[in-house]
């Protein structure tokens, strides 16, 4: 849920315990504010993470699950196009004591994923706000790259999808949340399509950010909110490579 306040949101499906806390982070403007996507996301982390695993996090902002997942034990890389995020992403790993390798990588991008280095576990938050094109109200605004993904909210839930098979290891995890605006089906088939064992992990349903609500109309325009939801569903998509 991007642009709300942070809360945690309840979980539908498979029943997860109570996470341990996440740790308060800093952040700089435009870095995105853990919310509870990341809350959710972490929640799933908890279960996966054993203590030297290799973990990758892709689209770190301010590095609070790459922060978590030290915390449960991985050797945990975490990776941004945003240098304000990366320098955010260090300075709470630094204050937090934790060893965290912190590059900035677009994997998205052709060449994006390290040649040759895969990972027991690959953990994203991305942005995956559907947007109105360009030029629209509600789309200016610098800090929304941390959450606008295009008219329908898969840029870079598409090309994540794509790279996972490579940056996962053999029995390798991904955990993926995002928005039930921009289909966790298509992205449990193209995962499915990629040879790997995918499904939604989690669910939660949380108040609507001020993001979103600014969009109402055109969202509802597109049949993607009905009239009166007041809620978002988020999910986390869960893939293993066989």
């Amino acid at each position: 849920m991007r642009g709300a306040p942070p809360r945690t949101g309840t979980a539908e499906s498979a029943p997860l315990a109570p996470p341990p806390p996440l740790d308060r982070v800093w952040r700089l403007p435009g870095v995105y504010r853990p919310q509870a996507d990341t809350a959710l996301l972490a929640a799933a982390l908890c279960r996966e993470v054993v203590p030297g695993s290799d973990v990758l996090d892709v689209g770190t902002g301010s590095g609070a699950l790459a922060l978590y997942a030290a915390r449960l034990g991985g050797r945990v890389e975490a990776v941004d196009v945003s240098w304000r995020a990366l320098a955010a992403a260090r300075l709470n790993a630094l204050r937090a004591g934790h060893r965290i390798e912190v590059h900035r990588r677009d994997i998205c991008r052709p060449g994006g994923p390290a040649a040759g280095r895969a990972y027991d576990l690959v953990l994203s938050n991305p942005p995956y706000v559907p947007a109105p094109p360009a030029g629209r109200a509600g789309t200016a605004h610098r800090a929304a790259r941390a959450w606008d993904a295009g008219i329908d909210g898969r840029q870079v839930v598409d090309s994540l999808c794509a790279a996972s098979a490579e940056l996962l290891r053999p029995r390798g995890v991904l955990l993926m949340v995002h928005s039930g605006l921009c289909g966790p089906q298509r992205t449990v088939d193209l995962l499915t399509g990629l040879g790997l064992s995918a499904g939604v992990h989690a669910r939660a349903r949380v108040p609507l950010g001020p993001v979103l609500r600014s969009r109402l109309p055109w969202l509802r325009g597109r049949g993607l909110m009905a009239p009166g939801d007041d809620q978002e569903e988020l999910v986390v998509i869960r893939a293993e490579r066989p």
